[in-house]
């Protein structure tokens, strides 16, 4: 069972890596688009490496709790600026689909660390 929460974890924080790189090769589409919807161009660059960096330590399982919950607050906030135009279909359906997103970060959010992650590793199998 603890390799299902490992693929949980690997997909849940597989679309946040693959954005955190098209971001990286699209940047000027992708700042026209923040801008577009209100967000300013200096916080390109911390959302492309929260995309990147914080997945990365999810799916390794280092303070997965605190990841799981940073990715919540995250997708959720995506959810709000940019997909609230529920007068589009498209629109409503990404909506949803991030308030999954976010419903598994809660999850992984609410359980200790599991037997394949860091965190359970330096907490109970600690270097000697």
């Amino acid at each position: 069972m603890n390799f299902v929460e490992v693929l949980g974890r690997v997909f849940l924080s597989t679309l946040f890596l693959y954005e955190s790189v098209r971001k990286y090769f699209y940047q000027f589409e992708t700042i026209e688009y923040m801008e577009n919807f209100g967000v300013p161009e200096f916080l390109f660059y911390p959302s492309l490496i929260f995309e990147l960096i914080i997945p990365i330590l999810l799916i390794i399982g280092f303070k997965t709790r605190i990841a799981a919950a940073a990715m919540f607050i995250f997708t959720l906030m995506v959810s709000i600026i940019f997909h609230s135009d529920f007068t589009n279909n498209m629109q409503i359906m990404a909506f949803l689909k991030n308030l999954s997103i976010s419903g598994g970060f809660l999850i992984i959010a609410s359980y200790e660390a599991k037997k394949f992650t860091l965190d359970y590793y330096l907490k109970y199998k600690k270097l000697k």
